[in-house]
């Protein structure tokens, strides 16, 4: 039986469910932890696979995501990166494509639905020891 053809696949967690072919770019990772800058800009023509790739460093930064997700791709011959890596922060992904509007307000309401479904993920930070009471409060504003 033939793989699918990913055609508008942004989520990296579909791949291995939906069997589809893929592209191994998971080195991609080694090489950004290599040659990591405080901002790193991603810029490639449209239809280029960013949002996948962003997906894809979600998938592996994550706390409690699937290590399972990267079994037989190159990433995961790299032990000791993964080790150290591998779902050990949380991450906070924000995409604006769903972001629009016919006027301000309307793209206003939209972002910030956006921001605060992103935001409602982390809920968990509110009973961790890693957080100030500061920290904890400026979180709930």
């Amino acid at each position: 039986m033939r793989k699918k053809l990913p055609i508008g696949i942004e989520n990296f967690g579909e791949f291995s469910s939906e069997d589809f072919y893929y592209v191994d770019k998971t080195l991609f990772i080694k090489e950004l932890l290599q040659n990591w800058g405080k901002v790193n800009l991603f810029t490639r023509p449209r239809r280029f696979g960013k949002s996948l790739n962003m997906s894809m460093l979600k998938c592996f930064f994550e706390i409690g995501g699937e290590p399972a997700l990267f079994e037989g791709l190159k990433i995961s011959q790299e032990k000791e990166l993964c080790e150290k890596y591998m779902g050990k922060f949380p991450v906070i992904s924000i995409s604006l494509k769903s972001v629009d509007g016919r006027n301000f307000e309307s793209a206003s309401i939209a972002l910030r639905t956006l921001i605060g479904n992103e935001a409602r993920r982390f809920d968990i930070l509110r009973n961790s020891t890693n957080l100030s009471n500061d920290e904890k409060t400026l979180m709930h504003n």
